[in-house]
């Protein structure tokens, strides 16, 4: 009978070490993303509350406080009241929709933490000891 050599077993040996350990990383890399993505949720529905919230509050003070000046100025110079309101609401309204894009364009990236965990994991791939 012919004796096998302990290479192959060894080889069979550090393959499984090998895909343990890919099995492992993965399974990290995955759990990483899932908590990312629980996060993004939670933020996304934080900001629309708050901003429904704004919104409502906004309609409501802006619809109340132009009957009032509208009311007051009935005889007088309600056409005046009537442009000045509209021009001050459609400044404000491109107000808030230019910070609204100034503070879009700096939130932080989503995923950042397992797309900067899999760069680290493809440059250990890359170096050559």
């Amino acid at each position: 009978m012919e004796n096998r050599t302990p290479v192959s077993s060894g080889l069979l040996n550090a393959l499984r070490k090998f895909g343990g350990s890919l099995i492992g990383t993965v399974h990290d890399r995955i759990e990483l993303f899932s908590v990312e993505v629980q996060e993004e949720k939670y933020r996304l529905i934080r900001l629309f509350v708050a901003i429904s919230a704004a919104i409502f509050a906004g309609i409501m003070a802006m619809t109340f406080a132009s009957i009032t000046v509208v009311y007051l100025f009935w005889e007088s110079a309600r056409i005046a009241v009537l442009v000045g309101l509209t021009v001050a609401y459609t400044g404000a309204l491109a107000w808030i929709l230019i910070a609204l894009r100034r503070n879009l364009a700096t939130q932080p990236k989503p995923f950042a933490g397992t797309l900067q965990e899999l760069k680290e994991d493809s440059e250990c791939f890359r170096t050559e000891p």
